[in-house]
């Protein structure tokens, strides 16, 4: 936490903050995290439920942001099995320039090291099938039914929310408080989504261009056939 980063890190590291979205602007780094509310708002960014953003009041007075920073460590960081050192919170606290980001960069690691564990943990729910093949089959066509009734439902709540103003919303401005892993899954389905919705558009062009095709040979098979008519019609007088 204490070794300094160098230049491609910082510039990845920053990037990395723009990403997130914070209630200020980011202007200064040293100063815009001084108090701690900005490091408990990219906690809460990826783990809504670890934060309560209530407890952390912005603040100029060194006593406030030195409570601010006690309470991330005995609230929040130690669930991420971080903890940021004594000394180091002070001169977080008095701006000390290029302390506070080697301190961000070792949370950016403890909270992809969470996000890989939430997201195991997410996929070992998914092997949950071996427990369902034991039901009988009306217990399982009951579960079945019950889940196809809420899908339906949080579907249509969903979709009603996805737009606004008529314009697309994506999943984490409809639910900015969602878990981060549960968020980045929806997020993956909804690009899914988008690109099978491009390709039946394309689809769809290419049968209208189809369509059009065929009717423009409708017409000259018609015209063809009318001019054979005419042309037997003629035949026949003679």
């Amino acid at each position: 936490m204490e070794r300094e980063l160098n230049e491609q890190e910082l510039q990845d590291l920053y990037a990395w903050i723009d990403q997130i979205s914070l209630s200020r602007p980011k202007r200064h780094i040293t100063r815009d995290f001084s108090d701690g509310v900005m490091a408990a708002e990219v906690v809460k960014y990826f783990f809504p439920k670890l934060v309560d953003l209530h407890n952390y009041i912005s603040a100029n007075s060194t006593q406030q942001k030195l409570s601010n920073w006690n309470l991330l460590n005995r609230k929040v960081f130690s669930k991420l099995n971080l903890l940021v050192p004594e000394d180091t919170v002070k001169r977080i606290v008095l701006n000390t320039a290029g302390v506070i980001e080697p301190v961000l960069s070792t949370l950016r690691e403890k909270i992809d090291v969470k996000l890989k564990q939430t997201t195991e943990n997410l996929l070992d729910l998914e092997h949950y099938g071996a427990t369902d093949q034991e039901k009988a089959p009306t217990e399982i066509r009951q579960d079945e039914a019950i889940c196809v009734a809420k899908t339906a439902g949080e579907t249509i709540k969903y979709e009603k929310r996805k737009i606004k103003n008529g314009k697309l919303q994506h999943t984490a401005q409809i639910y900015p408080d969602m878990d981060a892993t549960l968020r980045l899954f929806l997020q993956g389905k909804e690009q899914a989504v988008m690109a099978l919705q491009e390709t039946v558009e394309i689809l769809q062009m290419k049968v209208q261009r189809l369509e059009h095709l065929v009717h423009l040979k409708d017409m000259r098979i018609e015209d063809l056939v009318r001019h054979l008519e005419i042309y037997k019609a003629k035949g026949d007088t003679r």
